[in-house]
């Protein structure tokens, strides 16, 4: 759409209902992360269950999104985005009713997939409805929105866990879904690129690889078969996708340095945030005994900060570069991971929970407008999954990654002489009346994960600002000749 074109007199309703999508995933995900005691206690899940109900979610995500996005510009985006709203609300569904560990592994997983099919629709709908003199704006909006879900869920959530059984968050999924379906029948006009062809190769290869990568990765472990099916398909992938007239993934984007730097910038901002919620909700919950509404409650000042620096950068990005602002953003969180590192107690980590929030709210958006402003609309949907997909790698690795650092440092705080349960887990030491050193331990493991999440958030704000650069400007029009109407 260009900026001479009728703009849609619906088009900030569609962004609601976009956004309304866009919750229910977010609601979900930071929910869960508050039911982990809940889960050891009464579904009986292990430390291993544990992470697999958390990341079989993040595989079926991150294997199909971009192979949903590529299908959803084919055959429709908000087709595709009510389909995956209905299956995403009856996986909950499912949820609702399971009596074991993997039943819930199973359930998450087919939530993935309803995921996957909604996610890459929100953000390719709105570049196909907001010209690009409303579109940083209404990008901000789909941002902050995220975050809302960061304060409802958690909150709604810690509500139902201490009312109800655990299950219950999940029932927060099946209205919020339902009602975004609604809005999307009444308001949302349907958007395609017909012309484009299927590239079921690129699909095959893609998902293969993508979930053969992610799989590696959460598992932690050196699988040589695995890791080698991942490196053989997805460089399949690449040398297929260049071949064909009409790729599944338009590779050459890569060579725009806004481009490439945005996704990398977000992959590592991703990687450092990625397992912050995971951290702190143990903390507060096993180290500083809050209930888990009050552990929801604790964590709102991060997302209001977030939300409220977002409209911000939103009104910066008028005057300061997408580079100045990421990188700035990104420092600034790896200030509040630096607080993070050196104090403990409630108060210290929420001067840096409020610093994070300022730095992601500023940092977010411009990454996401310099991502999708270099993709043509035509590519709306892949584009706007590859973003999605960038992300995803990023918190997957940092589940992995900075779970590992955890549980390694955790363990060896712990003394030797102590059973194994109480070493491997805080929630089985506490099980077993070790709390105090237990406690102890783990503040020492948090600290070390945000000395890494900083610097991770370091690493990403030199690369936004050493490979971003600002648009080209659009060319002046050729001056009329001498005597010429004009």
């Amino acid at each position: 759409m260009n900026s001479n074109a009728v703009r849609d007199p619906r088009r900030w309703w569609i962004l609601a209902a976009l956004c309304l999508a866009l919750l229910v995933l977010v609601i979900d995900n930071t929910v869960l992360n508050l039911a982990i005691p809940s889960l050891n206690q009464e579904l009986g899940a292990t430390p291993s269950d544990i992470q697999w109900i958390l990341d079989a979610y993040v595989l079926a995500f991150a294997g199909l999104l971009l192979t949903a996005g590529s299908l959803s510009d084919k055959y429709g985006r908000r087709r595709f985005l009510i389909v995956g709203l209905a299956f995403f609300g009856g996986a909950s569904l499912l949820a609702l009713v399971v009596t074991e560990p993997w039943q819930l592994i199973a359930a998450r997983f087919l939530m993935g997939v309803g995921g996957s099919l909604v996610m890459p629709s929100t953000l390719s709908i709105l570049m196909t409805v907001f010209d690009a003199d409303e579109r940083r704006k209404a990008m901000a909006g789909w941002s902050a929105v995220a975050l809302v879900g960061m304060v409802s869920g958690p909150t709604l959530g810690g509500f139902l866990l201490e009312h109800y059984w655990w299950g219950s968050v999940f029932l927060l999924n099946v209205p919020v879904a339902a009602i975004a379906i609604v809005a999307a029948v009444i308001l949302m006009p349907e958007s395609r690129s017909p012309a484009r062809r299927i590239d079921p190769v690129g699909v095959v290869l893609s998902i293969v690889g993508l979930t053969a990568g992610v799989y590696v990765i959460i598992e932690r472990e050196w699988n040589l078969p695995i890791i080698a099916l991942a490196v053989l398909a997805l460089a399949a992938f690449v040398i297929w996708e260049r071949r064909q007239k009409q790729p599944m993934l338009p590779l050459h984007l890569f060579a725009n340095r806004n481009f490439s730097g945005a996704s990398f910038s977000i992959l590592l901002m991703s990687f450092g945030a990625g397992a912050v919620m995971l951290m702190l909700t143990q903390y507060l919950q096993f180290v500083l005994g809050y209930g888990e509404m009050q552990a929801g409650l604790a964590m709102l000042p991060y997302a209001v900060a977030a939300a409220i620096f977002n409209g911000v950068g939103a009104g910066l990005g008028r005057r300061l570069s997408n580079r100045v602002l990421v990188g700035a953003g990104l420092l600034l969180m790896a200030g509040g991971f630096v607080v993070m590192a050196l104090t403990t107690g409630y108060l210290p980590l929420l001067t840096g929970l409020v610093i994070m929030g300022m730095g992601g709210g500023l940092a977010g958006p411009s990454a996401y407008a310099s991502l999708m402003g270099a993709i043509p609309v035509d590519h709306a949907g892949v584009g706007s999954a590859l973003n999605d997909t960038v992300q995803q790698v990023g918190m997957a690795l940092s589940i992995a990654v900075l779970g590992s650092v955890l549980a390694g440092r955790y363990t060896s705080e712990m003394p030797a002489d102590l059973p194994a349960a109480a070493r491997e887990s805080i929630g089985g030491a506490h099980g077993l009346g070790l709390a105090d050193v237990a406690d102890e331990a783990f503040t020492s493991a948090m600290h070390l994960g945000s000395w890494v999440g900083g610097a991770f958030c370091v690493a990403a704000a030199l690369l936004a600002v050493s490979v971003l650069r600002p648009p080209a400007p659009a060319a002046a029009p050729a001056p009329a000749p001498q005597g010429s109407p004009v």
